[in-house]
């Protein structure tokens, strides 16, 4: 079993390496955390009534996020921060895309139309 001061001494030394200084200093992390406000906002949009949803534009924003999930991969090194981003927006639109054709292709709008007269 290590001393108590081992594993604190190695996060220090962790914390204030001159790797994590320049990582956190490069667009390799300030370019994804920036773009973390698409997928929040999507997210949150989840919630939202269904005929607020832009078809088309979730539709780019699915395309959007693929290309960039694989160029996430691609360029060295990898930016698996980059990648998280893209993969939790992928998530988000194809979760909005499904809401915008269950909605204005498969009969949802149709049943929302019943419930709400119905309930007058």
């Amino acid at each position: 079993m290590s001393a108590p001061g081992s594993v604190f001494q190695r996060l220090q030394k962790f914390f204030f390496s001159k790797d994590l200084i320049r990582y956190v200093c490069s667009t390799h992390f300030w370019g994804p955390v920036s773009n973390f406000g698409i997928p929040i906002a999507a997210v949150m949009d989840t919630k939202k009534d269904p005929i607020l949803i832009s078809g088309p534009m979730t539709g780019s924003l699915i395309l959007y996020s693929l290309v960039f999930m694989r160029y996430s991969m691609a360029i060295t090194p990898k930016n698996y921060l980059l990648f998280g981003c893209h993969f939790v927006n992928e998530c988000a639109q194809l979760t909005q895309g499904f809401r915008y054709l269950n909605y204005w292709q498969f009969g949802g709008r149709e049943k929302s139309l019943a419930e709400g007269s119905s309930s007058n």
